[in-house]
Parts: structure tokens; C-alpha cells; sequence
């Protein structure tokens, strides 16, 4: 998993190693297997490790580059780093570690912003060129790989996790009444830039920053998904569109085999799950772990699919583990659940994860899961009822929402409601867009401070 941390000030003051050390700390659970820190004069850098690919020493972090001076912290995998080194070797560039994370500094440097472009996988990183004093922040297209914001005057501090950054204290904790708007609509989902706070901000997915050593900055949103419709998909058939989702099935299972420690599954039994196991086997995974959670009958209504798994498991060979969790240890388990949490959840089945993830944690790193299919094919209830809607914006509304931004406005003091109907705003917003334009350049809120 890993965790990032750091601080830059504009003003000339050194960071505070202090303050780096507290949030790298706050981050060890991210990362077991190795912490480091690096200071540089008005930049800190911080970072705990979790060994998933290169797992010598040359890999620690932060991964200093003095030939290229070249600092980095990074969370995430970048699946196709094999290629890009290959191409970088080609380059002329040389390497004294195996992994993905040299290969970032390296793509900085050859290919400059362009780099992420080049990038097919999950990652936040911070890097900071030592001749030019620019600090370079990147997040992933979809955000997968967490990167929160504090900015204090001339200071900014970042961390993988919120709760990294209130170990370095000095946050401003006050409600955000947008980012409240959004959690008590979106089912507690606050889209980034906001948080629960207003001292806190979220990196938004698919940006690259570049800070000069001043503090003038600028963002470039590198990727957007494109939501025009194109003629010729509309002659392609179901069995077409099975093959095409096929297909990127396969793939994206494949690319997130990359590692250097065996990967399982998290094993429901379910469709999604399940496909994911099929899909390992016909890629020649071999001794493939496989994790299944159940729980205690509640009102007549069974608590696991173990049934379901085990056929899967059976078929597959995999060597499967079944883990049961009766019901005293889901409210022992609470805190542990809440305390591992980057912002407040809910969710029905959050213990339930917690609880598994601590088990599996005992066998093995890394697994795939199921998790989001039902977003990226429809499968909850408000998908339905937008296919023949005429008003899309109040279809999903109706379907999505937890509540109106009438029926929020009796629930909330007024000194923690937002002026106006900031997430319906933000709902009309996306279902706007069409075709993306090809990079989109934008200064930063704090760049004239």
C-alpha cells in the first residue's frame, strides 16, 4: 500500500523534520516493511514502505537520484514500469534498482510533464528537483492512490491520509459546509477538492502540479474520460461488447499481476470475484490464494457465501480460506475499523472488510477483488431508471441522492449548510461534458500568495 508525507515552505524557512516525522508515523500501517525521510533546506520528504515489487534496499524511499538530482516519494504501481525501463535504458539512462519507483524519476526526466501520460497504473507521487529547488505533485487518472492537502500561509504539507496530516498538527478542523453538502448527499462521498475540512484538501485525480521553488504553481488535468457518443459503436452487437469487456478484463487483471510477492483474491463467489479467479487461472497463476468472509445468521438471513465460493475455490484449485467472524468481534473490532479510515465512511459491511483484511494480511500482500464493478456496470438501483429519463440531472437526483438540498436545509444548523445546492450543481456539471479538450492548464488557488 504504502504512504507518502512531506512539507515545502515558500518562504525560505527549512522544513519542519518534526512535523514529517509525526505524519510519516501516522502512515505505518500503510507501509510495515521500511520508513524513511529525507529534508532538503525548505522541502521534507517522508515515506513508510510496504515490499511489493524490487525488494532490496535500493528501493527504499524516498529514492534519492543524486546523478539527476532527483528526490521522490511515491505511492502506488505503475504496471508497465518493465517497458518504460527498457525504453529509458534505451535513452541512455541507467538504473541501480529494479522497480517502478526509479523508473518514475527516470520518465520525470526524459519526458518531463508528458511523463504521466506514458504511466498505466495507480500512483500519487512528489518529487523535487534539487538544481531548480520545482516540486512536482502527480496523482492517478481516477484517483485510486489517496493525496491530501494542507496549505498554512506559505507552507504546504501532504500525506497519503487525512489523519497523517493531523499528526503534523497546526490543521484547520472546522466543518467545510460543501464538502458536509456532498457527504450527507453522496452517501458520505466527498468528491475531491473537498474533505469533511475545511484545513483539508484532496489532490483531484489525473493533475499534475509544478511548484517552483517560489510558490507559483500550475496544474495541468493530464486525462478526462470522453463522454461523446460515437457512431460506430452503435453497429456493434452484444456479443461485441462481450468480447471488448472481455478483453479489458483480461488485461486489467494482467497488469495488476506485476509484483515481486504473490498475489490472492478476495473471493465472494460472486460474478465479479469469481471472473477474476477464472481469469488468474487462464493466465497461469499458479498456488493462487483465495480469501472468503462470512458471518453469523441475523434474522433467518444467512451471513456468508461460502457455498458459492467454495465451488469457485474447488474448481479453480486455489488454496482457499474461509474466515468466519462471529458477531462479538464486529463491535470489538469498531474502533480499529473508524481509526483505519482516511475520512468518516458508512457502509454496512466496512467492519466486515476491516476484519479480513486483517486475516489475509497474515498470508499475503497483495490481492485483487470485485470491488466497483457494480459502478462500472450498473448493477445498483439508481442506474435503472436513467436509461429513458428526460431530465437526467433529477432522475439520478430522485434515484441517488440521500436527501434534497430542501430536506438538508431542517437537518443542518445553518452555520454548517452551504448557500446553495453545491451537489446538484457538481451532478450537472459532469453529466455536461463532452468530448475533453487535449490538456487543460490551470493556475493554482494559492500561487499569487
Amino acid at each position: 500500500m504504502c504512504g507518502l508525507s512531506g512539507e515545502i515552505n515558500f518562504d525560505g524557512r527549512p522544513a519542519d523534520a518534526g512535523a514529517v516525522q509525526r505524519m510519516t508515523d501516522a502512515l505505518s500501517p500503510r507501509g510495515p516493511d521500511g520508513s524513511g525521510i529525507v529534508m532538503r533546506g525548505p522541502v521534507g520528504l517522508g515515506h513508510r514502505r510496504l515490499k511489493i515489487i524490487d525488494l532490496s534496499e535500493a528501493a527504499q524511499q524516498p529514492m534519492v537520484d543524486a546523478d539527476l538530482g532527483v528526490t521522490l516519494a511515491f505511492n502506488g504501481c505503475i504496471y508497465n514500469y518493465p517497458e518504460l525501463r527498457e525504453e529509458l535504458q534505451g535513452m541512455g539512462f541507467r538504473f541501480f534498482s529494479h522497480g517502478d519507483t526509479e523508473v518514475i524519476i527516470k520518465a520525470w526526466k526524459a519526458w518531463g510533464e508528458a511523463c504521466v501520460e506514458r504511466f498505466k497504473g495507480m500512483f500519487a507521487f512528489v518529487l523535487h528537483e534539487r538544481d531548480t529547488g520545482r516540486t512536482v505533485i502527480a496523482r492517478d487518472r481516477f484517483g485510486i492512490k489517496p493525496l491530501y492537502l494542507a496549505e498554512q500561509g506559505k507552507r504546504l504539507r501532504f500525506a497519503s491520509t487525512l489523519p497523517a496530516l493531523l499528526a503534523a498538527g497546526d490543521v484547520d478542523k472546522t466543518i467545510d459546509p460543501v464538502g458536509l453538502h456532498h457527504y450527507m448527499t453522496f452517501h458520505a462521498v466527498v468528491p475531491p477538492p473537498h474533505t469533511i475540512l475545511k484545513g483539508v484538501k484532496k489532490f483531484p485525480p489525473a493533475t499534475i502540479r509544478v511548484i517552483e521553488a517560489d510558490g507559483t504553481a500550475r496544474d495541468t488535468l493530464y486525462w478526462q474520460p470522453d463522454m461523446t457518443r460515437h457512431a460506430e459503436d452503435a453497429s456493434l452487437s452484444a456479443e461485441d461488447w462481450r468480447d471488448r469487456v472481455l478483453d479489458g478484463l483480461r488485461e486489467a487483471v494482467k497488469r495488476r499481476m506485476v509484483a515481486d510477492v504473490p498475489v490472492g483474491v478476495l473471493l465472494s463467489g460472486g460474478v465479479d470475484s469469481s471472473l477474476i479467479v477464472g481469469l488468474l487461472a487462464e493466465l497461469g497463476q499458479k498456488d493462487l490464494m483465495t480469501f472468503s468472509v462470512g458471518f453469523e445468521e441475523a434474522n433467518g438471513e444467512k451471513g456468508d457465501e461460502f457455498v458459492y465460493s467454495d465451488l469457485i475455490a474447488k474448481h479453480y484449485g486455489t488454496k482457499h480460506h474461509q474466515i468466519f467472524v462471529p458477531h462479538q468481534r464486529l463491535m470489538e473490532a469498531l474502533p480499529g475499523t473508524i481509526g483505519a479510515m482516511s475520512e468518516p465512511m458508512v457502509s454496512y459491511d466496512n467492519v466486515g472488510f476491516y476484519l479480513l483484511s486483517q486475516e489475509v494480511s497474515k498470508h499475503i500482500k497483495v490481492v485483487q477483488s470485485g470491488q466497483g464493478a457494480d459502478e462500472v456496470f450498473a448493477g445498483y438501483h439508481w442506474y435503472p431508471p436513467m436509461l429513458d429519463a428526460t431530465d437526467p440531472v433529477e432522475t439520478y437526483a430522485k434515484a441517488f441522492f440521500d436527501r434534497s438540498h430542501a430536506t438538508l436545509k431542517t437537518q443542518l444548523n445553518g452555520a454548517y449548510m452551504a448557500d446553495t445546492d453545491v451537489s446538484r450543481a457538481l451532478v450537472e456539471a459532469h453529466f455536461a461534458q463532452g468530448a475533453p479538450p487535449r490538456r487543460s492548464i490551470r493556475p493554482c488557488a494559492w500561487t499569487a500568495r
